[in-house]
């Protein structure tokens, strides 16, 4: 046994199937085989192969119409043909085209067709006997014309029915009529209105409209392509007057009778298989309706109603349709019926077709012929073509429907012909009745191989021609005893079947046939094979449209059967043809089916297919196929209200993802028209909701399902609906109050949106009291959103509540929410003396250092009474004091991290491995920073050093490359060695083993590889390493030269890249430069945080192909969509930070693996996003840069001439000098700073606390390490003295703009 993980697809060697042929039996066929006269010259008699079908029509389109007649026979038969009785000779008239050894002639389609119209019937002899065929019928169809006629206009009172007649030609079916204007225009058909089958068109009574002078009928024969029209014909209705309408309409109304058929009872008679068509069409006012029901049964349920229900169609009727009909036609004055009785006709069907028969001389053969129809058919025996009693014989008899010829004789070879006719049509057949003796010829090749598999059936062939018929046996291994016993089945065909087949019965079989004659017999082998065997079956799978779907297979098969085993997929019992071109969506590879661009119709039962010339062995998976749902259809609304409407939509389709829920979007055309915003969302199994509605807004509505997949397309927006006004429903949210100044308190909320106002006139009633004290509220209304209470108390609490109100009245009642009132303002210049910011430090500073670049800082709070305000966080600053590779002290950048809130520790991430740092911690309020605490210094841990930043090739000889580099910029510990590594490479995708050198001296940066083999292709990785590990690699590629010569040129078939060695038979894709040349030119990438552009300019020839990229720490490649050369930049999204990837350009195709462009790439920090490649360079970059720097130039000199203006601000613009200081520093992660009354930052001016500051940042205290004056001391400590508050402003921290959600 092997396994078979692809298709095989091979020519099939002369090794037969074991499947159950029929073959030839002598006693029930009439052909002679092909082998048999090959040996012998057997006499045939003629047999009819083809003719003409028995109504042939002269389309006058057409160019000939063949009369065919084909028949063969032994010796070749000759033909002749009869025309209506009548003996026609086609050789006698020039005009037709004959056909040699053929019976067929053709009439040409360029004259008078009609003397040839008539009934044929052909007659192929030979010395045998006489074959006939069927009566051909070559119809000439005339031209159909209405009569040229003038017609009287029709005159018809008001309320009288009324016919217009079109009596049609005639013309081969099927005719349609239409009744039209003269500017073909149709006429309008209803009830009172209607065509009936005979083309009149019935008025059940006329009405003033009626009156034209076009009615037209157009008679359209389909068949011969041809529309006749009949006079246009006039009608005039003549209006009733009378005293008043309602005595018009008694006088018109009267019950029902039947315009067509006539009379109360009909007769209809079809031919099974027709359509039934019963019409009733009824006069009458009010315009009858018609009633169908069949007596003393139901109506077929097949049947159906046309015409407005006056005619019932019955299609392809049986027997069982037979029976009485009645159609009663009501209005509300009585009714008319008629009944229809139906009966159903049948033409000719054979009971007993007579058969041809190969006798034996002497035997007595029967001839059995028998039809059934209604009306019962007439059986007409013929022999040779000749009516049988125009040829008597002593020996034949007729008995009912059967002939006997007793004691035949090979003269008695005869055609004998049966035909069963009645008026609906007749049959005729031909059976060839032969006698002759012949002994057996096995027609089956003697030395056959058969295979089978063990515990399958098997099948060996032995088909024999033979008169009188032969006795057949089977024997094995040159046995005499035939092979018998339950498992061995012998059928009349001569055929052996061995039933659940064991290993035993592996041999050499004897078929022997015998007859009167002689005998005759052949050999046959038969081999037992291993099974075929499905191992590994596909599994049902769900798959999202648009994607790539796998289904694997593997299968074990005999080992014989290498070349002629195949693997095949089928879908829904068809099977999937793999035509492998680019456009291909289905391609198999290595026993896995791939199916790209999954659609809708790929859902459906996938079966594998394992098939060996004997066996065959098959799986099946279901492939379910996902999307997301379609958008909801029949967007209704109903149950409208003041402030609520009733939306219900019907699902689209869920593409086998169900909704889980629907959401409902509103659009208004007010305030923020074309902006779709949500409403509600409502549970997946729901098809309605109640919208709850503000006032005053003219509504649209829309809806799209969510699934599991995802979220569907939008429906098709509702009408519009508008509310009427009403009173708020809400009051503003997010009440800040905050203490700017001393004695005042602002008051800021969020003001209800325009939709929420529900009317026009809005205002709000700002209410305030102090808390715990007994006094009543003081109210204010305004239509801004803040207020500034003046003349306050410092640093108190207040209660405060906002309601608002419009024209239509009063929102509910509001929630009393608390603040204060401004801080303390009082500070003195001299040191020592209170200030409005904390006044003391956090103490018992520790730090705990976690790794090589982060630690952990705890410390002790601040008491309550040191802060003189609302704690807005604390804030540390560190700095780098030197690396402890060198003793030099150099101070470094001052870094900063600020945390919001009240807490006792925090971490330090970034730090530089193995330095030493010195660390400060703070705190601050609404006014700016406290004092330091004390210095505390710490070490980092050695880490892994930073990449090489250079590393060549120098010198590239024979066998020999030198190389050098330098030692990394940041080693973060002590080098102990370098790293070399190794490989030979080239264009496919071979490379040789990875040789390691390492280098022991970390002082080395030269190094001479020997032993290289010439003229060969070597890729060189470097890394630097620590005791702690080595760090990130750099690599180069070579090529060793020819002869022994010196390059000092690193870049001529050299590429630098940043990768990771390869292993052996790897699949790595190497560069080529023909392909960059052709296709991409100039390829680079630029990292940003969390992603990379890539960027080209497009070269000489168009080029399809796709991204692929890899984290190199995960391993997993995955691709972008298919691009194409015309572009020129992808960009790839998602990336995480600080983290290596390799990505690679690679052709858009299934069988060839060679990479345009491969790089590896880092990406920046979470924090900081950096920008490689050059965006600087950038004109769109330059140009921006420039005028952020002119409008913050136009900002600074407008803030300058306003504040040398001096005098009062109004509210609005002290809400922008007072920023809320608590709440956007406790609750939104910000936080902002004051120096003293006069001057304050300008609003938004800010950074997030939640991100690293900047070392241009100078918002610490005067303690912290970057302030003006301020020194160290050479363990890391301050010294100096603080300055004064205005010399302080430069340091004022800047708060970032808090975001509000939408």
């Amino acid at each position: 046994m092997r396994s078979q993980q692809g298709p095989g697809l091979a020519a099939t060697p002369r090794l037969l199937v074991i499947v159950c042929i029929c073959a030839f039996h002598a006693t029930t066929a009439i052909d002679i085989p092909l082998e048999v006269l090959g040996h012998v010259n057997i006499e045939q008699l003629p047999t009819i192969t083809d003719q003409a079908p028995s109504s042939l029509i002269a389309f006058p389109f057409d160019e000939s119409f063949p009369m065919t007649c084909e028949a063969k026979g032994n010796p070749e038969p000759e033909f002749q043909w009869k025309k209506n009785g009548e003996d026609f000779d086609p050789y006698l008239d020039p005009r037709l085209m004959k056909e040699e050894n053929s019976g067929t002639f053709v009439i040409p389609n360029n004259g008078n067709l009609t003397e040839y119209q008539g009934t044929y019937r052909c007659y192929a002899s030979n010395k045998l006997g006489t074959a006939i065929s069927k009566e051909i019928e070559f119809i000439v169809p005339d031209v159909p014309k209405f009569p040229k006629e003038k017609l009287d206009p029709v005159e018809v009172e008001e309320g009288q029915p009324f016919i217009l007649k079109c009596d049609p030609p005639t013309g081969i079916p099927p005719l349609q009529i239409y009744w039209m204007t003269i500017n073909l225009q149709h006429i309008e058909q209803d009830e009172r209105v209607s065509t009936g089958l005979n083309g009149d068109l019935y008025f059940s009574h006329a009405v003033e409209k009626d009156s034209r002078r076009d009615y037209c009928c157009y008679a359209a024969f389909q068949r011969i392509r041809t529309i006749v029209q009949k006079n246009a014909m006039s009608v005039n209705v003549k209006t009733r007057k009378g005293d008043g309408s309602e005595r018009a309409n008694a006088i018109l109304e009267r019950k029902p009778s039947l315009l067509t058929p006539p009379g109360d009872r009909s007769q209809k008679k079809l031919v099974k298989g027709e359509d039934l068509q019963l019409e009733c069409i009824p006069e009458g006012i009010p315009t009858p309706k018609v009633e169908w029901m069949k007596i003393g049964d139901r109506l077929p349920v097949k049947a159906k109603l046309e015409n407005h229900g006056k005619l019932l169609i019955v299609p392809r009727v049986e027997q069982e349709d037979s029976g009485r009909y009645m159609c009663r036609a009501k209005n509300p004055l009585g009714e008319a019926i008629h009944y229809f009785t139906v009966t159903v006709e049948e033409p000719p069907e054979w009971v007993s077709e007579p058969e041809s028969q190969l006798s034996m001389i002497g035997s007595d053969v029967q001839i059995k012929c028998s039809a059934r129809g209604v009306p019962e058919p007439t059986i007409t025996w013929r022999v040779n073509g000749e009516l049988l009693q125009a040829s008597p014989a002593a020996n034949r008899k007729t008995l009912g429907d059967t002939i006997m010829l007793h004691n035949a004789k090979a003269s008695d070879s005869a055609v004998y012909q049966c035909e069963a006719s009645n008026r609906h049509g007749s049959l005729l057949s031909n059976a060839n009745i032969m006698i002759m003796n012949l002994q057996p010829m096995i027609l089956t090749n003697n030395g056959e191989d058969y295979s089978a598999v063990e515990g399958k059936g098997a099948m060996m062939h032995c088909k024999v021609f033979s008169s009188p018929p032969s006795t057949i046996t089977w024997s094995k291994d040159d046995s005499t005893e035939s092979v018998e016993g339950p498992r061995f089945t012998l059928h009349d065909n001569g055929s052996l079947e061995i039933h659940r087949v064991e290993k035993g019965d592996v041999g050499q079989y004897t078929c022997l046939a015998k007859n009167t004659e002689g005998s005759s017999a052949i050999d046959a082998m038969l081999y037992i094979k291993d099974p075929t065997r499905i191992v590994v079956a596909p599994e049902d799978l769900q798959i999202l449209k648009g994607t790539t779907a796998q289904l694997s297979c593997l299968a074990e098969y005999d080992k014989s059967f290498s070349d002629d085993f195949e693997l095949l997929w089928e879908k829904d019992n068809t099977e999937i043809a793999l035509n492998y071109t680019e456009n291909s969506r289905y391609v198999v590879e290595d026993s896995t089916l791939h199916i790209i661009n999954v659609s809708y119709g790929d859902q459906g039962v996938y079966r594998c297919v394992a098939k060996s010339p004997v066996d065959r062995d098959t799986a099946s998976a279901f492939v379910m196929v996902l999307d997301v749902p379609d958008a909801p259809e029949n967007l209704v609304l109903s149950e409208h209200k003041r402030k609520s409407v009733k939306l219900k939509w019907t699902p689209g389709d869920d593409h086998n993802s169900p909704p889980t829920e629907f959401i409902i979007e509103y659009e208004e055309n007010k305030w923020e028209p074309g902006n779709w915003k949500e409403l509600l969302r409502v549970p997946g199994n729901h098809n309605s909701a109640v919208l709850k509605l503000h006032g005053h807004v003219d509504y649209r509505f829309r809806a799209y399902a969510v699934s599991a997949v995802g979220a569907g397309p939008p429906s098709e927006p509702t009408e519009r609906y508008k509310t009427p006004p009403a009173a708020p429903d809400k009051n503003p949210e997010n009440i800040k109050i905050e203490g700017h100044l001393p004695h005042e308190m602002d008051v800021n909320w969020e003001p209800l949106s325009p939709i929420e106002h529900n009317g026009p006139g809005l205002e709000y009633k700002v209410s305030y009291r102090r808390q715990d004290v007994e006094e009543d509220w003081t109210e204010h209304t305004v239509k801004r959103h803040s207020f500034v209470v003046r003349n306050t108390p410092t640093f108190v609490p207040y209660e405060v509540k906002i309601q608002a109100k419009n024209n239509q009245g009063w929102g509910p009642e509001p929630k009393i929410v608390s603040g204060y009132s401004g801080e303390d303002s009082f500070f003195w210049t001299c040191p020592g003396e209170v200030t409005s910011v904390p006044s003391a430090a956090p103490d018992d500073v520790t730090v705990q250092v976690m790794n090589s670049s982060s630690v952990n800082v705890t410390w002790t709070r601040v008491h309550k009474d040191k802060l003189h305000g609302h704690l807005g966080g604390y804030r540390i600053n560190w700095w780098r004091l030197r690396s402890l590779v060198d003793s030099k002290k150099s101070h470094g950048d001052k870094h900063s991290l600020t945390f919001p809130g009240d807490r006792t520790h925090a971490s330090v991430p970034g730090l530089t491995p193995f330095s030493e740092y010195s660390l400060i911690v703070m705190t601050f309020n609404g006014r700016g920073n406290g004092p330091g605490s004390h210095p505390v210094n710490f070490k980092t841990p050695e880490g892994v050093p930073g990449k090489n930043p250079v590393f060549r090739v120098t010198d590239v000889k024979r066998n020999s490359v030198s190389l050098s580099w330098a030692p990394p910029l940041e080693p973060n510990g002590i080098l102990t060695r370098y790293l070399l590594e190794y490989q030979f490479i080239n264009d496919t995708e071979d490379v040789g083993p990875l040789q390691t050198v390492d280098i022991s001296n970390p002082d080395t940066t030269k190094w001479i590889l020997r032993d290289l083999e010439p003229l060969s292709k070597y890729k060189f990785y470097l890394r630097s390493c620590t005791a702690v590990g080595c760090g990130p690699v750099v690599s180069e590629e070579s090529t060793t030269a020819l002869e022994t010569t010196s390059s000092l040129a690193p870049t001529v078939g050299i590429r630098k890249s940043l990768s990771t060695p390869s292993t052996p038979k790897s699949h790595v894709t190497k560069p080529t430069r023909s392909s960059i040349a052709t296709a991409l030119l100039n390829v680079s990438s630029a990292v940003n945080g969390s992603f990379v552009n890539i960027s080209w300019t497009p070269g000489g020839q168009h080029t399809e192909f796709y991204v692929a990229y890899m984290n190199n720490r995960e391993g997993h490649w995955k691709r972008s969509e298919t691009l194409n050369t015309s572009m020129t930049f992808h960009i790839i999204e998602g990336l995480q930070p600080e983290t290596e990837y390799t990505v690679r350009l690679v052709p858009n195709s299934w069988h060839d693996n060679s990479s345009l462009f491969e790089d590896v790439i880092t990406t920046g920090s979470a924090g900081l996003a950096s920008v490689h490649g050059g965006i600087s360079t950038q004109g769109w970059f330059i140009g921006l840069m420039c005028a952020i720097a002119l409008l913050t130039l136009m900002v600074l000199i407008a803030c300058f001439v306003n504040r040398n203006k001096g005098g009062k601000y109004s509210v609005k613009e002290k809400e922008d000098l007072h920023p809320d200081v608590e709440s956007q520093g406790m609750n939104d992660d910000t936080f902002c700073e004051y120096s003293d009354n006069d001057e304050k930052p300008l609003k938004g001016s800010q950074h997030s606390l939640s991100r690293e500051i900047k070392a241009a940042d100078s918002g610490d205290s005067l303690v912290d390490y970057g302030d003006e004056d301020a020194q160290f001391n050479e363990d890391g400590s301050f010294i100096g003295e603080y300055r004064s508050r205005k010399e302080k402003r430069a340091s004022t921290e800047i708060k970032a703009p808090t975001q509000t959600p939408a």
